[in-house]
């Protein structure tokens, strides 16, 4: 019955997740979604400041600490550790619709493109960026990295197989795709608004907090496999040996 249980779990998750990156796209893009980056009640600059600040920070907090290995250690005393990416990944998702529902849209424009074809062209390449950031999971392990994985062999009692360093595809181009795929998305904006612009900015640093974060594991997890992967891969920008 547990391991029913923590499947249950896992598969609610997982499905919660999923619905939350579709939603993701359409309030970053402005496409198919009621409430988007640059919609809703506008509030005075300082409160709507203070708003989403504090809505990037509560979730890049829960981001990075719930992935270090000391607190999987501490939260797996009190849930099944087949459930403990699970966990994170709904925690993750619930703080991205309380993102979605209380964002304060600031929307002086910054920059718009007035060529319809030209606009077009940049939405297009914000929607190659999430197709980035999609392709990047699967080339990795996409069910294992949103929890699926662990709760599917718990329930037929196999252990997950000890972690392989590979680099397959676009991880031979640069170490994140996933994360290049993310900066794209949220640039590649044919308007940008004040609003968008504090989004893309504080997103993109947390992201290169997050690298440095996650690179550091990886070392402790590979060693100086990884290292010499590092030596000859870029971080994010493709044969550009400097972005390590």
């Amino acid at each position: 019955m547990g391991r029913i249980l923590a499947l249950g779990w896992g598969l609610t998750a997982y499905l919660v997740f999923f619905g939350t990156i579709l939603y993701a796209i359409g309030f970053v893009t402005g496409l198919g979604v009621p409430k988007t980056i640059d919609t809703g009640t506008v509030v005075p600059l300082g409160q709507a400041l203070a708003v989403n600040i504090l809505l990037l920070a509560v979730f890049a907090v829960q981001h990075s600490v719930m992935a270090r290995k000391p607190f999987k250690r501490w939260l797996t005393q009190f849930i099944p550790a087949s459930v403990e990416r699970s966990t994170y990944v709904l925690l993750a998702s619930l703080l991205l619709i309380l993102l979605f529902w209380q964002w304060r849209p600031i929307p002086t424009v910054v920059w718009q493109i007035a060529d319809p074809a030209w606009a077009m062209g940049i939405l297009g390449v914000s929607l190659i960026g999430w197709l980035l950031v999609f392709l990047s999971t699967f080339l990795i392990n996409h069910f294992e990295l949103f929890g699926v994985q662990q709760v599917v062999f718990n329930l037929a009692g196999k252990a997950i197989a000890e972690p392989r360093f590979r680099t397959p595809m676009l991880y031979k181009l640069v170490r994140h795709p996933l994360y290049l795929g993310f900066v794209i998305a949220f640039w590649a904006a044919p308007v940008m608004t004040v609003g968008h612009l504090l989004f893309a900015l504080v997103t993109t640093a947390y992201i290169f907090v997050g690298i440095a974060l996650e690179e550091r594991d990886l070392i402790d997890l590979f060693g100086d496999e990884y290292r010499r992967y590092r030596q000859r891969v870029a971080m994010l920008v493709p044969f550009w040996r400097k972005s390590t």
